[in-house]
C-alpha cells in the first residue's frame, strides 16, 4: 500500500473506524469489498449523495471492488435518522421507479464494468419473519436508545414505531450478507454503521471499517442538502440548472463544495484558494466549478453552453431564449476575433471589428477583448457582445 493511497481514501472524510484495521487490510494486497448503500426515496440523486458516490470511484480508482447497494427493502421500512417523527414507508412500486433512476444516474459517477449494483430485498426477503426475530434478538431496546433520534423522542414522548429499530438492524444485516469491509456513510449514519460492525462480529466476521463523509450543505449553506427543503443540486436537472444553482451560492460554500465534489487535486484546490487571496474574482473560480459539474453529469458542450446562458442572462440582462444563436465554421483549428466578430453580423468589416477592440467595446461571455489579434478555438459556445447592445449566442464547430 502506497501512502497517496490512503491519502486519496481519507480526503474529505470526517472519521475513520479504525484507521489501523484499515491500514491492516489495504496491507494485505487483495481488492477490498466498499460497501455504501442508498434508499431509493425519492427518484432523483442529488450533489449531496455524490459525496459518497465519489468516494466510491476513490476506492474503484485504487482497484477495490465496489458494491452499489440499493435499499429497495429497507426503503419500505424508512431510515428515521435526524427525523422527530416516524417517516412514512414507500410502496413497492415507488421503491422500484426510484430504484431504477439511481441505476441509470449513478453510472455517470462510478466504471459500470467495476461496479456491482447490489438489491437488499435479495437476502432479506428470504430472511422471513422468524430470521428476523433471530436478527432482533441480537440488539437491546437500551441499545437502540443510544441512537440520539431515538433517545431524544423517547425522552420527549414522542411515538417510535417498532418497526424503526429495525432499520438499523436491516442496515447492518446487509454487512453481513455483502461481507464489507469497509461501509461508507454519511455522519448521522454513525449509530446504524456501529450494528453493522456489531452484527459482522455475531456472524463470524472480521467487523467492517467505517467510514464517515460529512453531510453536504445545500444552496442555503445551513442546512444538509435536501429536496424537500429545495436546496439542492439535482444530478440530472439540465445544464443551464444546475450551472445557475451553482453560480448563487456564497464565496464560502464554493470551497466546501470544491474540497467535497470536485475531482481536481488537493494541490490544485490550494492554488485556486491562492489566487483568490492574491485577489482573483471568485466569481470566476466558481464558474470553473460549476463548469465542471455540469460537464461530469451532461458534457463539455453543455458546460459551454450553460455558461454562455448564464452570462447572457445575468450579465447582460437578456433572456436567452429569445438571444439569436449561429454556427459558425472553422477553417483552422482557430478565427482570429476580428473575422469571428465581422461572420457574426456584430460588426460590418474586420477594421471595424478591430477599432471596437481598440475602444474597449467588444466582450466574449462578459470580459472585455483587450488583444486585438486574440484568435479563438473551435469547439465551443460564445456569447459575443459588441457596445451596450448587440449580443450573439456563437457555436465555433
Amino acid at each position: 500500500m502506497q501512502r497517496s493511497d490512503l491519502s486519496l481514501i481519507q480526503r474529505g472524510c470526517e472519521e475513520l473506524l479504525l484507521e489501523s484495521e484499515l491500514v491492516d487490510r489495504l496491507g494485505t494486497g487483495r481488492p477490498l469489498r466498499i460497501k455504501a448503500g442508498f434508499d431509493p426515496t425519492a427518484p432523483d440523486l442529488h450533489l449531496g449523495h455524490t459525496v459518497l458516490i465519489n468516494k466510491l470511484r476513490h476506492f474503484q480508482d485504487l482497484g477495490h471492488h465496489v458494491m452499489f447497494l440499493i435499499g429497495d427493502f429497507t426503503g419500505m421500512i424508512g431510515d428515521p435518522t435526524g427525523k422527530n417523527a416516524t417517516r412514512p414507508p414507500l410502496s413497492r412500486e415507488q421503491i422500484a421507479e426510484n430504484a431504477k433512476t439511481y441505476q441509470e444516474q449513478v453510472f455517470k459517477i462510478l466504471d459500470p464494468d467495476r461496479t456491482e449494483v447490489c438489491f437488499n430485498s435479495t437476502w432479506m426477503e428470504p430472511l422471513g419473519a422468524a430470521g428476523m426475530i433471530r436478527l432482533a434478538a441480537q440488539h437491546t431496546v437500551a441499545r437502540m436508545l443510544e441512537r440520539d433520534d431515538f433517545g431524544k423522542r423517547y425522552r420527549g414522548n414522542q411515538p417510535i414505531a417498532v418497526h424503526e429499530f429495525l432499520y438499523p438492524l436491516c442496515q447492518g444485516y446487509d454487512s453481513v450478507a455483502m461481507r464489507a469491509d469497509v461501509e461508507l456513510g454519511g455522519t448521522d449514519q454513525k449509530f446504524n454503521l456501529l450494528v453493522g460492525r456489531e452484527l459482522q462480529k455475531h456472524a463470524g466476521q472480521a467487523p467492517q471499517v467505517i467510514l464517515m463523509m460529512p453531510l453536504l450543505e445545500g444552496l442555503d449553506g445551513v442546512n444538509k442538502m435536501s429536496k424537500s427543503l429545495g436546496n439542492y443540486v439535482g444530478i440530472a436537472e439540465a445544464p443551464q440548472e444546475i450551472f445557475g444553482k451553482l453560480m448563487s451560492v456564497s464565496d464560502e460554500l464554493m470551497w466546501r463544495y470544491f474540497d467535497l465534489l470536485s475531482f481536481r487535486s488537493t494541490e490544485a484546490i490550494a492554488g485556486l484558494k491562492k489566487e483568490a487571496e492574491d485577489g482573483r474574482n471568485p466569481r470566476d473560480i466558481k464558474v470553473l466549478f460549476a463548469q465542471e459539474i455540469v460537464e461530469r453529469f451532461h458534457d463539455r458542450r453543455a458546460a459551454d453552453d450553460a455558461l454562455a446562458d448564464f452570462e447572457t442572462r445575468f450579465r447582460y440582462g437578456a433572456n436567452p431564449d429569445d438571444l439569436q444563436e449561429m454556427t459558425i465554421p472553422c477553417a483552422d483549428r482557430t478565427i482570429p476575433i476580428a473575422q469571428l466578430l465581422k461572420q457574426s453580423g456584430l460588426t460590418a468589416s474586420t477594421s471595424e471589428s478591430l477599432r471596437m477592440i481598440d475602444q474597449g467595446g467588444v466582450r466574449i461571455n462578459g470580459e472585455r477583448v483587450a488583444d486585438r489579434n486574440l484568435r479563438i478555438s473551435r469547439d465551443q459556445t460564445l456569447v459575443l457582445q459588441v457596445g451596450k447592445r448587440k449580443f450573439v449566442r456563437v457555436v465555433l464547430v
